[in-house]
């Protein structure tokens, strides 16, 4: 398994940031592969993460080659005020069962 983490500062955001960012949410929940996601702001810095999780490498670079994912890239600086992509394999994940999670019942507890 995979994960995509697209870090980033927030601009000034219009309709066509809204547009294209839910036209890229669809096309990776339409992936098979696409496991799930999550969305976390960091109250002190200001950044939002989304991170994106995937079954195999192959389901990930679907999205990174979709032209609406590239379109953004080229678009990015018109909306925000810097990014940062993390691309990790994950090694292992565990938990109570206590929360909803996108891989929790992807692997089995360690």
């Amino acid at each position: 398994m995979f994960t995509s983490t697209f870090t980033f500062a927030k601009g000034d955001y219009d309709a066509d940031f809204f547009a294209l960012d839910e036209r890229i949410a669809a096309v990776a929940r339409s992936i098979p592969g696409y496991l799930g996601e999550e969305a976390w702001e960091n109250a002190a810095t200001g950044l939002i993460s989304n991170v994106y999780y995937w079954d195999s490498m192959e389901a990930l670079q679907q999205l990174m080659s979709h032209p609406a994912h590239r379109e953004a890239k080229q678009a990015q600086a018109k909306w925000l005020r810097g990014y940062q992509v993390v691309i990790a394999e994950v090694v292992r994940t565990y938990g109570d069962g206590g929360i909803a999670h996108p891989l929790a019942e992807t692997t089995p507890a360690h």
